[in-house]
């Protein structure tokens, strides 16, 4: 299936590795332009030229910390002048974190909500503009089962996760007079660089592998997740295919929700 993604231009937040860095990737090999974010200089750096080498795509890499609204503000710009225009955002940038309601601190609460939430205010703040004078354009926020069906010590994260989800519907509403469709994609049981930091902060006797094909046995399917099948998700719904869906939210977690 042709997704009509030939040329057209796709900025990533958190791109260097995990889902930020699959998502990258399948972009780049649908034709489209990527630029990609992160805070790592040098892991940035590589995750571009490996993307580059696989699908011989145009590729910017931007050093960014999205917490920070001047480099929310440069990722954008810097993508747009260097591709001329800005089709989609992935609002990606994120990490798990979980513990009862009593043990997180007002930093705690602090950190991930700019982290999640404010980031891609920010980034989508940054973004409308360039789509909004191009036609239209498409926005999808990375978020996660959990916002729906929150659990026990699934704090901030699951808070954090129901503002996102919320933010794609608002979103949905107020930029559909403008052709931009905004989305968001809840995903959980992928593998990424948090189950190897999980794997070494468990001191499992296991392999690296052997632990995540355990942790894969608990899902309904049997398996973890690639980022990779997350990124195919996204390019559906930012391609032409999906001009009629905006304001869903979208599982890809093997089945393990409970929640539609």
């Amino acid at each position: 299936m042709d997704l009509g993604l030939k040329g057209k231009v796709a900025a990533i937040t958190g791109g260097s590795e995990g889902v930020g860095y699959g998502t990258a990737l399948v972009l780049a090999r649908e034709g489209a332009r990527v630029s990609i974010c992160a805070r790592r200089k040098d892991v940035l750096e590589a995750a571009a030229e490996r993307i580059r080498a696989e699908t011989g795509g145009e590729v910017l890499a931007v050093q960014a910390d999205v917490t920070r609204a001047e480099d929310c503000e440069r990722f954008i710009r810097q993508t747009v002048e260097r591709f001329g225009r800005l089709d989609i955002l992935v609002n990606n940038a994120g990490r798990a974190a979980g513990a009862h309601f009593e043990k997180v601190t007002d930093d705690a609460w602090a950190e991930d909500l700019d982290l999640k939430v404010f980031a891609a205010i920010r980034c989508s703040r940054a973004a409308i503009p360039y789509m909004r004078a191009q036609g239209g354009g498409r926005i999808v926020n990375i978020t996660h089962p959990g916002g729906k069906t929150p659990g026990a010590g699934s704090l901030p994260s699951s808070l954090s996760r129901a503002a996102g989800i919320a933010l794609t519907k608002a979103m949905s509403k107020d930029l559909a007079p403008d052709g931009i469709l905004v989305n968001t994609v809840c995903l959980s049981n992928i593998r990424t660089a948090q189950n190897e930091r999980s794997w070494r902060a468990s001191g499992s006797p296991l392999s690296l592998d052997e632990y995540c094909a355990e942790q894969g046995r608990r899902v309904p399917v049997g398996r973890l997740g690639d980022p990779t099948e997350v990124g195919d998700l996204i390019a559906f719904l930012v391609s032409e295919r999906a001009a009629f869906i905006t304001g869903t939210a979208i599982n890809i977690d093997g089945g393990a929700s409970s929640a539609v």
